[in-house]
């Protein structure tokens, strides 16, 4: 267990937009920060974060909350893991006490794959740097590569030795279940023929030095591992298989060490391999990842989206490298980025580039050899056309497909003339093969706006408006009250009920200086009337307690405080204003305020639509049941008259205060 002093000082010390900002890239607005969902792939922001209230908001998901709730999201921590994280981010010792065996068991089944995947990656370290066959063998082969002592550590890379079960009976020895290794694909288990009650464990990565491949937040998800002998049977590369943890489509390798240099630099350069990242950040270029010998995603170009705008592709000089960045360009621009190429020297790669030459002359080397994909397109095709005129219209073609690619409609024009100037053709031609190329999406399209248009009619039509829930709007506006303004002190003015001389009730205006929560507790106190959600009941009662009990309220601690659910809630309602905008709700005796007309007028008005509506569903009711009984029943009809009576009181005191 965490002890309490460590947990408090974590969520005093941690900045919400520091920690985002580790995994999103953030945008000033205003008092906030936006940015694009890091749970949904989206084009727009909507995903936003507050300092002020150090909560956060992504529209897209519907996910919120706190710092701790994002890591929770995000990186699928537990809520010690989350603790822990920031407490390493922001050097704070953390105090504990030691887990037990049996809290060993009850860890859950992501969680105890990451802890047998951080025990591989020590364990392959400590055979790298402690046992003699791995320095021999492993850190000979790296420092052959040309990487430092400082780089090796700094990459954690490690080595499997050349046995047939050594990393699995050190695991198994420490205590981590055999379940685990085999489900992250570092052990191999196979039915012994020779005795079918026991099974056979082999050492997946045996004989081979280790690359662990770890997630934006720095969490060991699987290994790549190289064979340094000759075995013409066994595969120079091995990956992970796929695990809960470990999804080769969604990561790519050395995107911890790069994020931060990428955000800075607003630029991304993608290789091809391990090594090629090491070299490179070894070099001193740290904006660097790759994709790790496999075909290239779109979830993988969607994890750089979050950090860039701008992604440079660095390919091998051979024709299979350059046939691979063509492949890779279309997928990097369906998803709205802007991608250059570079390609180095025949012979030459990443790795051997960056080796072989100091840090400015790679500099320079990228700035002037990164073309702009058109450009590089059309140069390569280009070349392998010639002057066959059905291959140098199959070019045409091949490009124009990829400008199609291209969400951003002012992109496409301009890519669009520039490939007429590139390819001397016109650029009515070039309009009318993208029209060509687009007529199926854009029928797509046009039925979906079909679609989307039927389903907004459907919604507004009176039939459906009367399944709006006024209540759960009402009750949701007051917690955000309670929340904003609770401790708020305002003049209330109000219209009282009162007898004059002749026994008639009238309305005599009076004012009181309250604070917020008080207003709204003593006005639900007189009408006796009851929060209709419970969630929102729960939330009512927690609050009117800390409002009751602190003198200064906070929401950032409030909301700390809460759990989970809760804490998503309350991130909903107070940065989700705009999703619930009453939309022409006159209709239904609804007249929502902005806070701009002032608290005391927004807390005043929604408790009176409050009273009014629970009014007219009370008097729907009575009249229900009258309607339906055959008897006389005159108490029920007096007690209609009476709410009518009331709630015209009532909608004079709405009209008192719309004024």
């Amino acid at each position: 267990m965490i002890s309490k002093n460590t947990i408090d000082q974590v969520y005093e010390t941690a900045r919400l937009e520091e920690v985002i900002g580790d995994f999103v890239q953030l945008k000033k607005s205003g008092s906030n920060f936006k940015g694009l969902s890091p749970f949904t792939d989206e084009r727009s922001p909507s995903f936003m974060v507050s300092p002020v209230k150090q909560i956060w908001k992504d529209f897209s998901s519907g996910k919120g909350g706190n710092v701790v709730a994002f890591l929770m999201e995000h990186e699928h921590f537990t809520y010690p893991e989350a603790i822990k994280y920031l407490a390493k981010k922001y050097n704070i010792e953390v105090e504990e006490t030691e887990q037990s065996n049996e809290d060993k068991e009850h860890a859950n089944e992501r969680e105890s794959m990451y802890l047998v995947s951080e025990f591989a990656q020590t364990h392959f370290k400590q055979m790298l740097w402690e046992s003699e066959l791995g320095k021999a063998i492993g850190l000979s082969y790296f420092k052959e590569r040309g990487f430092t002592d400082e780089t090796i550590k700094k990459f954690e890379l490690g080595y499997c030795l050349d046995q047939w079960d050594g990393f699995t009976t050190a695991a198994l020895d420490k205590g981590y279940k055999l379940d685990y290794l085999e489900k992250t694909g570092l052990t191999i288990v196979k039915e012994d023929p020779n005795n079918p009650n026991s099974s056979r464990k082999f050492d997946r990565f045996k004989g081979r030095v280790m690359f662990p491949i770890h997630s934006l937040s720095g969490r060991v998800l699987g290994f790549g591992g190289r064979i340094l002998t000759n075995d013409k049977k066994a595969a120079k590369y091995l990956n992970s298989p796929e695990s809960d943890i470990y999804h080769k489509s969604k990561v790519l390798y050395g995107i911890y060490n790069a994020k931060q240099s990428i955000a800075k630099e607003d630029n991304c350069y993608l290789v091809e391999g391990y090594t090629d990242v090491i070299q490179f950040y070894q070099r001193g270029i740290h904006n660097v990842v790759s994709s790790s010998g496999t075909a290239l995603t779109s979830e993988q170009i969607r994890l750089v989206n979050r950090l860039t705008k701008n992604i440079t592709v660095l390919f091998d000089g051979d024709d299979a490298g350059l046939r691979a960045s063509l492949r890779g360009i279309d997928i990097i621009l369906e998803q709205g980025m802007n991608v250059r190429v570079c390609t180095f020297p025949q012979g030459e790669d990443p790795d051997s580039f960056a080796k072989n030459n100091e840090l400015e002359d790679i500099v320079s080397y990228l700035e002037k050899n990164s073309k702009d994909f058109i450009q590089f397109k059309a140069s390569l095709l280009v070349k392998e056309a010639s002057n066959d005129p059905i291959k140098r219209a199959d070019t045409v073609r091949d490009i124009v497909n990829s400008i199609a690619k291209i969400p951003d409609r002012i992109k496409k024009e301009i890519y669009i003339q520039e490939c007429a100037q590139i390819m001397n053709i016109s650029e009515a031609v070039l309009f009318n093969t993208l029209a060509q190329i687009g007529k199926k999406e854009t029928a797509d399209v046009q039925k979906q706006q079909k679609e989307e248009q039927r389903a907004f009619e459907v919604v507004r039509n009176e039939e459906e408006r009367e399944k709006v829930d006024v209540q759960y709007v009402l009750e949701r506006k007051i917690i955000e009250s309670l929340m904003l303004y609770g401790t708020h002190k305002e003049e209330f003015e109000d219209l009282v009920l009162k007898e004059n001389e002749s026994g008639d009730l009238i309305l005599e205006p009076e004012s009181m200086q309250i604070k917020v929560y008080e207003k709204i507790y003593l006005d639900l106190q007189e009408d006796e009337i009851e929060l209709a959600n419970e969630d929102f009941r729960k939330m009512y009662t927690k609050l009117i307690e800390a409002l009751n009990e602190e003198e200064e309220f906070s929401i950032t601690n409030f909301v700390n405080g809460l759990d989970q659910e809760m804490a998503n809630q309350i991130s909903s309602i107070l940065m989700e204003e705009e999703r619930y905008k009453l939309d022409n709700w006159e209709s239904k005796e609804i007249y929502p305020k902005k806070k701009e007309i002032g608290v005391a007028q927004l807390v005043s008005e929604t408790i009176l639509t409050l009273r009014c509506y629970l009014i007219k569903k009370r008097m729907g009711a009575l009249q229900k049941t009258t309607e339906q009984s055959n008897d006389d029943n005159r108490e029920a009809l007096e007690e209609i008259m009476n709410y009518i009576q009331l709630n015209k009181l009532l909608n004079q005191k709405l009209n008192r205060v719309l004024s």
